[in-house]
């Protein structure tokens, strides 16, 4: 298995961190395509149930059975207003993530052959390292040397404990990659840790417009001059409090936008082929 080398060196972006990119998850588009008993008949959108990772591209392609078949003029205006939103916010409505695309770290990908599956988990280290400089950098910069130092062997620092990989498919030449990190479980739930962090990245292909790559990671924070774990210091629970609501927030949100499209989707299907009368639009007079 042949790793392929980076051509581009991942930088810290410039901007402050945001969290507009939440916890969205991308729902199954399988819905059953009943006749509708009258061209009139309002879709009812189905409650998601599970994530699919596809969930883009089938949208995509529903939209474009719809103007193959013959859509009217404000219909095509509105399959055009609905791929407009999918191409501008993609990222958003795919990626399981607690902060926007200020937060995220890019590769291009060089040579010919898939990425090694180790070079999976260098993505993943290398964003969280951003991840936290951004904190450091932008979000909290009253403590902007404990933050450093979480990153480093000074001080009180993170290391892993466990790393888990799910491999959602191989990467080939030519692509780019785009990786973004997320609270996994809630500081104060149930079954959070004083002395743990788990966070989970994903890993994008920006080619297929789909996760390619989910790591798991189980942080421990480390009082290097003690040598033991040590709790979490009050700065950083304190910031992962905050980041956690708004995920939460940003997560009922892309959900809503994502149902939305769902039922705009739908409701095209109904009206053209999909419909009880429906007759496909071959160009003849």
């Amino acid at each position: 298995m042949k790793s392929l080398h980076v051509l581009q060196r991942p930088r810290l972006v410039a901007q402050p961190l945001s969290f507009s990119c939440g916890n969205a998850r991308p729902f199954s588009a399988s819905i059953a395509h009943r006749r509708a008993h009258t061209s009139a008949t309002k879709p009812t959108p189905r409650k998601p149930h599970e994530i699919d990772p596809r969930w883009l591209s089938t949208t995509k392609q529903r939209i474009g059975r719809c103007m193959m078949f013959g859509l009217k003029p404000p219909q095509v205006h509105e399959a055009g207003t609905i791929l407009q939103q999918l191409a501008r916010n993609w990222r958003e409505l795919i990626a399981e993530c607690g902060v926007g695309r200020d937060g995220f770290v890019a590769w291009v990908i060089g040579l010919n052959g898939h990425v090694n599956n180790v070079t999976y988990a260098r993505y993943a280290e290398t964003a969280r390292v951003y991840f936290m400089r951004n904190y450091a950098t932008h979000v909290d910069p009253a403590h902007k040397q404990e933050w450093m130092n979480l990153v480093s062997n000074k001080g009180v620092g993170v290391i892993i404990r466990s790393l888990k990989l799910d491999y959602k498919f191989p990467m080939t030449y030519p692509d780019k990659v785009t990786v973004y990190h997320k609270l996994a479980q809630s500081p104060s739930g149930p079954h959070a840790s004083q002395y743990s962090l788990y966070l989970q990245a994903m890993v994008i292909s920006e080619a297929h417009q789909r996760p390619a790559a989910r790591i798991h990671e189980d942080l421990v924070t480390y009082d290097y001059r003690l040598g033991k774990k040590t709790a979490l210091p009050p700065f950083l629970m304190a910031q992962c409090k905050a980041t956690w609501e708004l995920q939460e927030q940003a997560k009922k949100l892309w959900r809503e936008r994502i149902l939305e499209i769902e039922a705009r989707v739908r409701t095209l299907e109904v009206e053209s082929w999909d419909r009880e009368d429906a007759v496909e639009d071959t160009g003849g007079r």
